[in-house]
């Protein structure tokens, strides 16, 4: 009785985390998005930090997160994607003198390869968390993505970053999702007690 206790004060804690995480992510990327889609697309040299911040943004993410479950070392899909945001913000400040043409196809990459490792992560807290659904459709639409933009990458249409800006806003999207279902769930989950 004491284990199983101890194991639901234990998913109530890593959710509780989760639900600040994931709020954390949408404020973060939905402020992303909004600079975006304002300033940074007619101001270059912000557009381009914009540009290695964001999958930097992402690996400080996955490091911080994975840090609250055991580490990287026990999480090897977000070690995996820590590993991969890392080398995107640096192969994006290489490509940026290349064109936006090119920065569109390292971040094709990245969206392709991290979805994956995103959706990994969600399977695996599945069972521990719940409510996981919006973080594996956010992390095989983010898979989607990278496809889509390695395509359009190596088209002749002008790209800039307005065009990764809606990559972003569907992440913020779905961030927002799970907090918000996790959030539902821990209030039913308290009112259900409060009955019994």
């Amino acid at each position: 009785m004491s284990s199983q206790m101890s194991g639901q004060n234990r998913a109530r804690s890593s959710n509780g985390w989760l639900k600040s995480y994931y709020y954390l992510r949408f404020a973060v990327s939905a402020a992303w998005v909004a600079v975006a889609f304002t300033v940074a697309k007619s101001v270059p040299p912000l557009a381009a930090v914009m540009l290695v911040a964001y999958p930097a943004w992402d690996a400080l993410a996955n490091y911080v997160d994975a840090q609250r479950s055991g580490g990287l070392g026990r999480n090897k899909s977000q070690l995996l994607n820590f590993a991969v945001s890392i080398l995107t913000a640096i192969a994006v400040a290489i490509v940026l003198g290349r064109g936006m043409n090119a920065v569109l196809a390292v971040y094709g990459v990245w969206a392709a390869i991290s979805g994956a490792f995103q959706l990994l992560t969600a399977l695996r807290r599945w069972k521990t968390n719940g409510a996981q659904w919006a973080m594996i459709l956010s992390g095989a639409q983010s898979a989607l993505a990278g496809l889509f933009f390695v395509k359009m990458a190596g088209g002749a249409e002008a790209i800039g970053i307005a065009n990764v800006a809606p990559y972003a806003a569907f992440g913020a999207f779905y961030f927002l999702v799970s907090a918000v279902w996790l959030s539902v769930s821990d209030m039913l989950r308290k009112s259900r007690q409060v009955a019994s």
